[in-house]
């Protein structure tokens, strides 16, 4: 599959889950702007079965290479991210996953037992990055449990395999003079924002600013009834030029650690 119809499919299945993303989308655009993704990111464990490497595969077939890779201590996550070298505007991608030996072993207990009532053809399916939510029930307990210890994989006990979050990129809008403009106006559409460090995550100076607004919440159906709960979110980023007028590529840990917490509970 090309690397577009790709995005097609994974923007589809996001906005729904993710209303406030369309609409925020189509707002941009009444204002005259051409919409380009900065990067998609997907979450994911390092269980053998769904690491990095099986759900970025689609993407390498699709002509992606690997690049930065980086290191988030207190959430217990690796992450790497990649890029399509034959078209600058398409997305980077950027998967992360949590590392289950630096759990507690209830929690990698509750994992490896949901992923071992899963079958194999699952895991070795093409579309698994589509899939979704992948248990057959969702206990609210459970989900309780794990967001205790790690809203992470709580998130992605109900939520499965589907693009966590896209990332408007603010170079290419040209009605904005930069990311506190962007801001301003979310909030004057009645668009919360994750202020977690601060609305703006990074500077000029490390070449790389980020915002994003709070997950949207949404009904989901467990065992025990409906819950409301946070599910996807929107990521606005502007990049600079280093020293040699190359635009930024990677990302910055730190600031990657407080765009995470746009699905915590507020």
């Amino acid at each position: 599959m090309k690397a577009a119809e790709l995005f097609e499919r994974l923007w589809i299945q996001y906005s729904c889950e993710n209303p406030s993303a369309g609409k925020i989308y189509d707002l941009f655009q009444k204002r005259g702007n051409r919409v380009i993704n900065d990067h998609i990111a997907f979450r994911t464990f390092d269980d053998p079965r769904v690491t990095i490497d099986v759900l970025s595969m689609p993407f390498l077939e699709a002509g992606y290479i690997p690049k930065g890779e980086y290191r988030f201590e207190k959430k217990k996550l690796r992450a790497r991210h990649f890029e399509h070298p034959g078209d600058p505007e398409l997305p980077r991608v950027f998967i992360s996953e949590l590392i289950l030996d630096e759990c507690s072993s209830a929690l990698q207990q509750m994992v490896r037992t949901q992923l071992d009532e899963l079958p194999m053809s699952l895991f070795r399916s093409p579309d698994l990055i589509y899939k979704g939510a992948i248990f057959n029930s969702l206990n609210y307990s459970i989900y309780e449990s794990q967001r205790a210890e790690s809203e992470y994989a709580a998130w992605l006990y109900v939520f499965g395999f589907r693009a966590n979050h896209f990332t408007v990129s603010i170079n290419y809008l040209d009605t904005f003079e930069g990311i506190e403009e962007v801001n301003e106006f979310l909030k004057s559409e009645g668009f919360p924002l994750n202020s977690t460090g601060g609305e703006i995550k990074g500077s000029p100076a490390q070449l790389l600013e980020q915002s994003s607004t709070l997950a949207d919440r949404v009904e989901v159906v467990f065992e025990e009834g409906k819950r409301t709960i946070p599910s996807c979110f929107y990521e606005f980023a502007r990049r600079y030029p280093d020293e040699e007028g190359n635009l930024f590529n990677g990302f910055i840990a730190e600031s990657a650690d407080k765009i995470f917490e746009s699905t915590d509970y507020r």
